[in-house]
């Protein structure tokens, strides 16, 4: 079953009228024929809301008890049993009484739009989860009834109730809203004009984001180039800790402030590996943006500052926002601080937001730049104690005698200390200095390089090797940290990789782009080739600039089997990243594959429905067309005969019956042919102003007379059409709607115009079609029920909805109301720029609250000459 369609009215504050469109919305839909009723409308005893009532159809609500008191909620079970095609629904983020079938409304409205039952409904912006907190420091009231973001943003339409501060206030005054006793309250408090002024802004945000989202969508399927707008892209700098949440909030709100803005989340991770990330911390953060509709990223870099403005510049943002320091004031010793040097080095266009947060010097923040495998200032102090420590013990030493064994233990403890801070090189140089100077200062004969004790060598060359020991041991530890961490950070990356696989995302480019930008690469392109002589051609590519043509041209290239490479242009990385590398290289192959395998099931199912239609295609012409050639052969056999002399009137009967039987099959291999055009693409349509009137007429020839009545009114406005196609299309519908007609009952056929299109309506009064079947006998080769044999062979509607979304047009299947079916034809009205015309869109002409497009905006028809 198709899910509904969910239509909302989103307002800044109560009392703004989205009830009152609403309930006018539903009035127009019933007028033109949809089954809509009421399954849930507060009028909160507004007398001009309490008159939009009158006239729909109410599915009785629900009685519960709740601690004493009764309450009425909606009756789901009710509304899915009535089955209505539209069900109104107000106040979507309402908290339902305990003991009800959801605990909120919008989930009895998903139930609603999985059984295929179209919702209107109505909120306000207040009641949007993400806004929660903006909107409690706005007006001091905190919403305990919230609907998701997500749930609102996947609704097919929003609709912006609007209306200013004062408007709002007049209506209230008036007592339009709430009761006279309550008015002075909320006009001094909630409703007043600075808070409706900052509810109204948020509205028309939140809603621009969501036409910006429609323009994207617009812009994409229509292959639009040119720039029509900015577009806000805020990176956010993680570091694992728990301020990374305050930071994707406050660039979530920064984000809702530009038209369609973006966030994404950064996380650099250091190839020597993950030393200060907390993994559960970064899994709640990646939730968190996720949730606020951003993106969560994973790039591998050493030098922090230079990979955020990298990967900043790639994703062409505009912002970055990042935490205050979490490092002590003493920590400023070794460096600026990532967020200095990212502001310093960012340039014009990119502004840099520092956010205060309550870790605040605390800890280290975003981890600084390390160069060598011990780290700079641990290297830096190395070389300091191992130098300037000998010197220093040997000018202390020489104002006291200790003895030769204390001098040695006492030059020994320096050496120690220089291997455990920088490892093995100002250990050695330590080790060298100290033995020199003790030889020097404190072996006799004194003040002369040479030793009179062999036990004074032997007492050195221990001193000098226990020094080399201590270095060497500390070394290996250090590059054996070194491995386990880079171990980690790659276990982690293989293990997102492989998260993407058990998640089904099957983009190439968007694992080439995952790639480029965890090795900080500029392009990366996956080539492969027939044979060893063939070219190389790119499968995928991602990145600046174009692809390059062969795998040596590029800075690092992976080979993966013998005909296909991975190709990354930018830096030449080291052999260790290649590891990593291969495995998304690996991936990268499956993934072309599996998208191969699905273009390759798409033919099949295409060359599937070929055959289909090829068989039904001769199924048709062994008997429907067989039929009609057979009673034109017996009819002229019979008229040639000899040995019978007909009468006129049994001659006239003959020949009547040869020409019925030439114009079935003249109407058959029409049908059939045009069918045929359809499948393979063939049909283009001549657009041109026309008049309905005009062509409308000269469809109904093939039907009896008396058996069609037309309403086209002459005010009506032009139609974008191909004449040919239209009279095609509705002939069919005509010829469709008279076969099934009850006797006696003639097919109405009337025109009208909404807003910038005109709908003709073909009503008939048969057995009508159940909803199930709708859309089925739109499929060529159908006939619904037990339809005769002779009733054609089930081309007709499938021909004329073909037609008429060549037209730019559509058509669609309605519920005749008292019994039947009406088949509705969509077309453009001449002058119109509107994109596919949607059936569902309403007639908002005349609502109270959104004017619409006035109706002489559009083209009228010329005066008509006498003929």
């Amino acid at each position: 079953m198709a899910r509904g369609k969910l239509r909302i009215y989103l307002g800044a504050a109560p009392g703004v009228g989205k009830t009152y469109a609403m309930l006018s919305e539903a009035h127009r839909r019933v007028e033109r024929g949809t089954d809509c009723v009421v399954g849930f409308v507060e009028h909160h005893d507004r007398p001009r809301t309490e008159v939009m009532l009158h006239g729909l159809e109410e599915v009785p609500r629900r009685e519960l008890e709740y601690r004493g008191g009764a309450f009425t909620e909606m009756d789901v079970d009710a509304v899915l049993a009535r089955s209505p095609q539209v069900a109104l629904v107000d106040e979507l983020a309402h908290t339902n009484v305990p003991g009800s079938r959801n605990a909120k409304r919008w989930q009895d409205v998903e139930e609603l739009l999985a059984a295929g039952v179209d919702v209107v409904s109505t909120v306000n912006i207040q009641h949007l989860e993400s806004l929660g907190d903006v909107v409690e420091s706005i007006t001091g009231v905190r919403q305990q009834e919230t609907v998701p973001d997500e749930f609102v943003r996947r609704a097919d339409q929003i609709e912006l109730v609007d209306m200013s501060p004062q408007a709002l206030r007049r209506r209230m005054a008036h007592g339009n809203v709430y009761k006279p006793d309550k008015v002075d309250a909320a006009l001094s408090n909630y409703f007043r004009p600075g808070n409706l002024t900052a509810l109204r802004e948020l509205a028309l945000l939140w809603v621009a984001d969501r036409v910006d989202e429609y323009l994207k969508q617009y812009r994409s399927d229509h292959r639009v180039s040119a720039i029509w707008g900015s577009r806000e892209r805020i990176v956010v700098g993680l570091t694992g800790g728990p301020e990374g949440r305050t930071l994707i909030r406050r660039a979530a709100r920064l984000a809702e402030k530009g038209a369609g803005g973006e966030v994404l989340a950064v996380y650099i991770a250091r190839s020597d590996g993950l030393t200060a990330a907390s993994p559960k911390e970064l899994a709640m953060q990646r939730t968190l943006v996720e949730d606020l509709g951003g993106t969560f990223h994973h790039v591998v870099g050493d030098d922090i500052p230079a990979a955020l403005l990298d990967f900043a510049r790639g994703v062409n943002a505009t912002q970055i926002v990042l935490g205050s320091s979490r490092r002590k004031a003493w920590q400023y010793v070794f460096g600026p601080g990532v967020g200095a040097t990212v502001a310093r080095e960012s340039g014009p266009d990119l502004d840099v937001h520092i956010v205060t947060h309550d870790e605040v010097a605390k800890g280290r923040g975003l981890p600084v730049a390390r160069g060598a495998r011990l780290g700079r200032a641990r290297i830096v102090w190395g070389w300091l104690v191992g130098l300037a420590g000998p010197a220093t013990l040997a000018v202390l030493l020489n104002t006291v005698d200790l003895g030769l064994a204390n001098d040695m233990l006492l030059f020994l403890t320096v050496v120690v200390a220089a291997a455990l801070l920088g490892g093995l090189l100002p250990a050695l140089a330590s080790a060298a200095l100290g033995s020199l100077l003790l030889n020097y200062f404190y072996t006799p004969p004194l003040h002369h390089w040479s030793i009179a004790d062999p036990k004074n060598i032997v007492a050195i060359v221990i001193f000098v090797g226990v020094g080399v020991s201590v270095a060497s041991v500390v070394d290996l530890a250090a590059r054996r940290t070194q491995q386990a961490a880079r171990l980690r950070a790659e276990s982690e990356i293989l293990s997102y990789l492989a998260g993407n696989v058990l998640r089904g995302e099957t983009s190439l480019e968007a694992l080439l782009e995952r790639v480029r930008e965890t090795f900080g690469m500029e392009s990366a392109a996956l080539l492969e080739r027939e044979s060893d002589v063939e070219p190389w051609t790119c499968a995928g590519h991602a990145g600046l600039g174009k692809p390059v043509r062969r795998p040596e041209d590029a800075d690092v290239d992976v080979p993966v089997g013998d005909h296909v490479a991975l190709a990354l242009t930018g830096r030449v990385l080291p052999a260790e990243d290649r590891r990593v590398l291969a495995a998304f290289a690996a991936q990268a192959v499956v993934v072309l594959d599996r998208r191969r395998l699905q273009e390759e099931a798409d033919q099949a199912r295409a060359l599937a429905e070929g055959n289909r239609i090829r068989t039904a295609l001769l199924a048709a012409v062994s008997h429907d067309l067989r039929t009609p050639l057979a009673g034109i052969k017996a009819s002229v056999s019979s008229l040639r005969s000899d040995d019978v002399e007909w009468s006129e009137e049994d001659e006239a009967e003959l020949l009547e019956a040869i020409e019925q039987g030439a114009d079935r099959l003249d109407h058959l291999v029409g049908n059939l042919l045009d069918m045929s055009r359809l499948q393979t693409g063939t049909v283009t349509p001549i657009v041109r102003e026309t008049d309905l009137d005009e062509v409308v007429p000269m469809a109904l020839g093939g039907v009896p007379e008396d058996s069609v009545e037309l309403d086209i009114p002459e005010t009506l406005p032009m139609v974008a059409v191909d004449a040919g196609l239209l009279e095609r299309s509705v002939a069919n519908l005509v010829e469709n709607a008279v076969k099934y007609s009850l006797d006696g009952r003639a097919v109405l056929v009337a025109a009208s115009a909404l807003a910038d299109r005109v709908e003709v309506r073909v009503v008939d009064r048969g057995p009508g079609v159940p909803d199930e079947a709708k859309e089925r006998i739109f499929e060529p080769f159908q006939r619904y029920g037990d339809a005769p044999r002779g009733a054609g062979v089930g081309l007709g509607l499938a021909v004329a909805r073909g037609f008429a979304e060549a037209m730019g047009g559509t058509l669609n299947a309605e519920d005749t109301p008292g019994g039947g079916l009406t088949m509705v034809l969509t077309l453009r009205a001449a002058g119109s720029r509107a994109g596919p015309l949607d059936p569902d869109t309403p007639d908002t002409q005349d609502g109270p609250d959104s004017p619409g497009v006035p109706a002489e905006r559009l083209p009228v028809r010329p005066e008509r000459r006498a003929s």
